[in-house]
């Protein structure tokens, strides 16, 4: 039985990825519950900030701590909102300018289709993983995310900027030229971000998965709070169970589990 607190998976550039889930005492190997029956099971909540049992609001943080921590700022989700490059607060300078002020990347990934994205350049290849993308490519590597922010501006109006899950899910997206898809978008970047061009290539990402579903069906715990499956994958930050149940671990951050395996 293990019991704790949930954040996302942790991953390790493997092929296929290995995937890990972290509590406070221990640790789960996730891929090595592949073809076993698991329990999963809600007993409460607990917020990534204050670590009150609070119900979760969003991205594991409770409602208050959700409008007050610098963890959780609108810069987050809209890079190009960033201020630290002008010295400007949003809610906390010194973490704004830690995480801001620190190489980006604007990249391609293909997960159902083809999608811009922005990430720190300490989380390539995390955040492709994350996202479950089977294709990736860096566009351009700038010193901030602010540049980024506006890089995926300009960008989103010829390209997506969200991925359908359940395509994701059910390995229904396309392959693509990367390299020359990126060659193809250069005309349009901003003219800030034209010396920052990147070169790399393009990455394929595996994942754990033996059986992908045919008709998703996802698990909330707060509506269903005990579940039971056979784990038949991993891929994003998504179980994959055998009866086409898909459980979101990275959208119960904050939720308090116990998990038994049989």
């Amino acid at each position: 039985m293990f019991q704790g607190v949930l954040t996302k998976m942790k991953t390790e550039w493997q092929s296929p990825v290995n995937y890990y889930l972290l509590f406070q005492d221990s640790f789960i190997h996730v891929n090595s519950l592949l073809q076993k029956k698991v329990q999963i099971s809600l007993t409460g909540y607990e917020c990534l900030s204050c670590h009150a049992p609070k119900e979760i609001f969003r991205q594991g943080f409770c409602k208050s701590c959700f409008f007050e921590t610098p963890s959780a700022g609108e810069w987050i989700m809209k890079p190009e909102l960033s201020k630290a490059h002008l010295g400007i607060e949003d809610r906390d300078l010194a973490f704004e300018q830690k995480v801001q002020l620190q190489p980006h990347i604007v990249y391609f990934a293909v997960s159902s289709g083809l999608k811009v994205g922005v990430t720190r350049k300490t989380q390539v290849p995390t955040r492709w993983i994350d996202q479950g993308a089977h294709q990736a490519l860096p566009i351009v590597e700038v010193p901030n995310r602010y540049l980024a922010g506006i890089t995926e501006v300009a960008l989103k109006a010829y390209f997506n900027d969200k991925t359908n899950w359940r395509v994701m899910l059910q390995n229904k997206g396309e392959q693509l030229d990367l390299v020359a898809e990126r060659a193809a978008c250069l005309s349009k970047l901003p003219a800030e971000v034209q010396p920052y061009i990147a070169s790399d290539a393009s990455i394929e990402v595996a994942y754990p998965v033996q059986r992908f579903p045919e008709k998703v069906k996802s698990l909330t715990l707060s509506k269903s709070p005990e579940y039971t499956g056979i784990l038949k994958g991993i891929k994003g930050q998504y179980w994959i169970f055998e009866d086409d149940t898909v459980w979101n671990v990275r959208g119960h951050e904050g939720h308090v589990v116990s998990i038994a395996v049989d």
